[in-house]
C-alpha cells in the first residue's frame, strides 16, 4: 500500500442515520442556543457574583452590591426605565401601534398581570404561593412544583422572608396559546425573566409555577417589588400591557416558529361555536357601528384579515342562536348589547363547570357518574339559604389574586360554587370536611374598644396614657391586661386612622369625631366578611360511621326528621341518607341505642355527651403516651391553666390543646381561642359545659 494511501478520503456510500429526526434536531439545536444565551446572561446579572433571582439567593443591601448590579445591568445593554418607571424606555422606542406580537407569523401569549400592595405583610402572599402549588397542578396530576432562575425548588418561604418589608408584589400569568406543543415551559420561563432583567435593566428576585390543570397549560410568576439596588420595583405600565407579551411571544415564536395562515385559519375555525369571546367577537365589534354591521358582499372588511367574512358570518349565526345577534334585513345584523360581557361570563361559567367537574372527580376517584350540570348552583359571596355538604375544593377566585373559592357538595342534592373567602378563614378546614355555609350577621354595635376610646374621649380628644392611668388605678374592675388593652387601643385607632375616621394629632394625642360610633361600625360592616365557615366536622360519612365519638351523623339522628327536611335522596343528599342508616345500625350494635317494639328507634339518655367523653378520654390517653404527658380532663367548675397548643380534631368536633407543665388537656374550641395560639391563658367549665377563658389569669371572658 503506497504511504497516501494511509490518508486518502474514501467516501462509504450509504443511508445517512438521525437519532432524532430533522425536526427533533432542529428543536435541541434551538433550544442549546437558548440556554447558552439564558446562561451567559445569567452571568453577567448576578447579584455580586453569589445568589440568583430563583429561591437561593437573598437580597444585597451593601453599594458593592447594587454597583455591582448596576454595571452589570449597563453591561447588557439595557437601559434603565426613565419617568414611568424601568421599561419606559423599551416602550418609547418600539411605540404602542408596532408591537410585534400584532406582525403575522407571531404567535399569541396572554398575559394577566396584577400588582398587590403590601403583599408581604399578611398571610395573603403566603396563601398565594401556596395555592398555586397545590395537588393536580403539574403535569402528573401531583403537587405543583415551585422553581426560579437557577433553581428547579425554590425556598417558598426564604422567598416571602426576602419580600415581607417590600411594598408591592408583581404576579403574572403566562399563557401561550400553543403552550400545549412547547417541550419545556420552565426553560421558556427562564428565558423570558432574562430578557425582562434586561429590558428593565435591573435583577428580578422571582419565582414560577407551571400549570397543566387546565386545557391551556400556563405559567405563574411571583416577583418581589424591590429591584436590584433594593430600591421599589417600578415597571412602566406599558410594558407589563404590551412589551412582557411581545417578549413571551419572540421566544414561543422562535421555539415552535412562524404559525403559517392555514395553521392560524384552522385556529379561528375552533372559535366559531364557542360559548365564550374569541377574536372573531373583537373583529366584529371593530366593525360595528352603533352596534349595527354591514355584511354584505362589497363591504368593507379589511383583506388582509384573517377574520374574513365567512368567518364573521359564521360565528354571527352562533350569537343569533345563543340570542346575541339578530339580523334586521338580509346582510344587515345588530349586535346583543353587553356582548362581550356576556360572552365573557359564559366562558368563566364554563370554566367553573369544568372546575366543579375535575373536584368530583378527583373526590371520587374517577367512580362517580358525571354530575348533570342543571344541579350545579353559582353563588356570590353569599348564599341564598344556608348551604350544608362536603367541601369537594378550594381554589383561586382569582388566580392573580389571593381570595378562595369553593366547591361544596351539598345534602340538597345539588354542587355549589361560592366565591370570595379569606384564606384565614379556611385554613384549619380540611377538604372533605363537612361545613355549613351562611351569611354572617352584620355588626349592629360598636365594639368594646370603640365605645371604651369614646367614653373616655375629653372634648373630642383620645389620650392613650390618660386612659392607662385610670385603668391601673381601678385596675380590679379591668378585665385583662391594662398595657395590653391600651395597645389594643392604638391598633384600632391607627386602623381607623388609615380609614380616614379619626386623626393622630400627636403620638398621644388622638382627635375623635362626634359621629365615630357610627362610623367605626361602617367600616366594621364594610370590611367583615360576607360568609362565615363553621366547621360541622372533619371527618368524612366513612369515618363518622365507624367512629366511638359525637358525629354529626348522630346529631342529625337526634335532631329526628325535622333537622332533615333539608335533605333529598340525590348526590350527595343521598349518600348522607344511606351514612345515617348505616350508623344507626353500629349504634344499635354498640348498646347505644335500641329497637322498640314498634319498631322505632330510641337512643341512649345524654347519647351525645357519652360518646363525646368516650372519644375524647380514648384521644387523651393516646395523645399522653405519644407525648410523654400527663392527660388531665377539663370537670365543670374548674379552671385551668395553659399554653394554648392548637387544635386536634375529633369525631366529635374541635378541641384545644392546652397544655401546661407535665400535663395537658383538650377543651371544647372556639374561633376567639384560635387566634391565641402559643399564649397563655386561663380555661374554665360552667355547670352547663360553656367554655370561658382568659390571657393570663383572671375571672375570664364568657363564650
Amino acid at each position: 500500500m503506497a504511504q497516501d494511501d494511509d490518508t486518502a478520503f474514501r467516501p462509504r456510500p450509504g443511508r445517512i442515520r438521525s437519532k432524532g429526526g430533522a425536526a427533533r434536531g432542529h428543536a435541541d439545536f434551538l433550544a442549546a442556543v437558548r440556554t447558552q444565551v439564558r446562561r451567559q446572561s445569567l452571568s453577567l446579572g448576578k447579584r455580586g457574583g453569589s445568589g440568583s433571582g430563583g429561591g437561593s439567593g437573598h437580597r444585597f443591601s451593601s453599594e458593592s452590591g447594587a454597583a455591582s448590579r448596576a454595571g452589570s445591568a449597563s453591561r447588557s445593554g439595557s437601559t434603565r426605565g426613565v419617568g414611568r418607571g424601568r421599561g419606559a424606555s423599551f416602550v418609547r422606542a418600539r411605540g404602542i401601534a408596532g408591537w410585534r406580537h400584532q406582525v403575522a407569523g407571531s404567535r399569541r401569549v396572554t398575559v394577566k398581570a396584577r400588582v398587590v400592595r403590601q403583599a408581604g405583610k399578611g398571610s395573603g402572599a403566603a396563601a398565594h404561593l401556596r395555592y398555586i402549588q397545590r395537588d393536580g397542578t403539574s403535569r402528573d396530576g401531583e403537587r405543583g412544583v415551585l422553581y426560579g432562575a437557577e433553581t428547579d425548588r425554590a425556598d417558598a418561604k426564604a422567598f416571602l422572608e426576602r419580600g415581607v418589608e417590600d411594598r408591592h408584589q408583581f404576579r403574572f400569568i403566562v399563557s401561550p396559546e400553543d403552550a400545549d406543543r412547547m417541550e419545556d415551559l420552565t426553560d421558556f420561563t427562564r428565558d423570558l425573566m432574562t430578557r425582562m432583567e434586561a429590558d428593565l435593566g435591573t435583577w428580578l428576585d422571582w419565582v414560577a409555577v407551571n400549570h397543566f390543570n387546565t386545557a391551556h397549560p400556563h405559567v405563574h410568576v411571583v416577583v418581589n417589588g424591590r429591584d436590584g439596588q433594593g430600591k421599589d420595583l417600578v415597571i412602566d405600565g406599558g410594558y407589563i400591557t404590551h412589551g412582557m407579551r411581545e417578549r413571551a411571544s419572540e421566544f414561543v415564536t422562535l421555539d415552535l416558529g412562524p404559525v403559517s395562515e392555514i395553521e392560524q385559519r384552522h385556529k379561528l375555525e375552533a372559535e366559531i361555536d364557542r360559548d365564550r369571546f374569541t377574536r372573531i367577537d373583537r373583529a366584529l365589534l371593530d366593525q360595528a357601528r352603533d352596534g349595527s354591521l354591514d355584511m354584505r358582499p362589497g363591504s368593507d372588511i379589511a383583506s388582509s384579515d384573517l377574520v374574513d367574512r365567512r368567518l364573521r358570518l359564521s360565528r354571527l349565526a352562533k350569537l343569533e342562536r345563543m340570542g346575541l345577534a339578530s339580523q334586521t334585513e338580509p346582510g344587515r345584523w345588530t349586535l346583543g348589547e353587553r356582548l362581550e360581557e356576556r360572552l365573557r361570563n359564559l366562558g368563566e361559567r364554563d370554566d367553573i363547570t369544568k372546575q366543579m367537574h375535575r373536584a368530583l372527580k378527583a373526590r371520587d376517584k374517577g367512580t362517580a357518574p358525571t354530575r348533570d350540570p342543571v344541579h350545579f348552583r353559582f353563588h356570590g359571596e353569599v348564599p341564598d339559604k344556608p348551604v350544608i355538604g362536603q367541601l369537594v375544593d378550594r381554589h383561586l377566585t382569582d388566580e392573580l389574586g389571593e381570595k378562595l373559592s369553593l366547591v361544596v357538595d351539598g345534602i340538597d342534592g345539588r354542587v355549589h360554587h361560592l366565591r370570595g373567602f379569606d384564606p384565614v378563614q379556611m385554613e384549619d378546614i380540611p377538604r372533605n370536611a363537612i361545613v355549613e355555609i351562611a351569611a354572617a350577621p352584620v355588626p349592629d354595635k360598636p365594639r368594646p374598644s370603640d365605645r371604651a376610646i369614646l367614653t373616655h374621649a375629653e372634648n373630642g380628644i383620645y389620650c392613650p396614657s390618660a386612659h392607662l392611668e385610670r385603668m391601673q388605678l381601678d385596675r380590679w374592675s379591668v378585665k385583662g391586661n391594662p398595657e395590653d388593652l391600651i395597645k389594643g387601643h392604638v391598633r384600632r385607632l391607627e386602623a381607623l386612622r388609615r380609614a380616614g375616621i379619626v386623626e393622630r394629632l400627636e403620638a398621644d394625642r388622638w382627635r375623635i369625631p362626634e359621629d365615630f360610633g357610627q362610623k367605626a361600625l361602617a367600616y366594621d360592616a364594610a370590611r367583615a366578611p360576607k360568609a362565615t365557615v363553621r366547621l360541622l366536622s372533619a371527618f368524612d360519612l366513612e369515618a363518622q360511621i365507624g367512629s366511638d365519638g359525637a358525629t354529626w351523623l348522630d346529631r342529625r339522628l337526634v335532631a329526628g326528621a325535622g333537622r332533615d327536611g333539608d335533605r333529598v335522596e340525590a348526590g350527595f343528599g343521598g349518600e348522607v341518607g344511606d351514612a345515617l342508616a348505616r350508623r344507626q345500625q353500629a349504634l344499635i350494635d354498640r348498646g347505644d341505642a335500641s329497637l322498640t317494639p314498634e319498631g322505632m328507634v330510641r337512643y341512649r339518655k345524654n347519647l351525645l355527651a357519652t360518646l363525646e367523653g368516650r372519644e375524647v378520654e380514648r384521644v387523651g390517653q393516646a395523645m399522653a403516651e405519644k407525648r410523654g404527658k400527663l392527660w388531665r380532663p377539663l370537670d365543670r367548675f374548674e379552671t385551668i391553666q395553659g399554653t394554648m397548643k392548637g387544635p386536634v380534631d375529633l369525631a366529635s368536633g374541635r378541641f384545644a390543646v392546652l397544655e401546661s407543665g407535665h400535663e395537658f388537656s383538650l377543651v371544647p374550641w372556639r374561633p376567639e381561642i384560635g387566634r391565641q395560639r402559643q399564649k397563655e391563658m386561663a380555661i374554665s367549665m360552667d355547670e352547663y359545659g360553656g367554655i370561658s377563658w382568659e390571657l393570663g389569669r383572671g375571672r375570664g371572658i364568657s363564650l
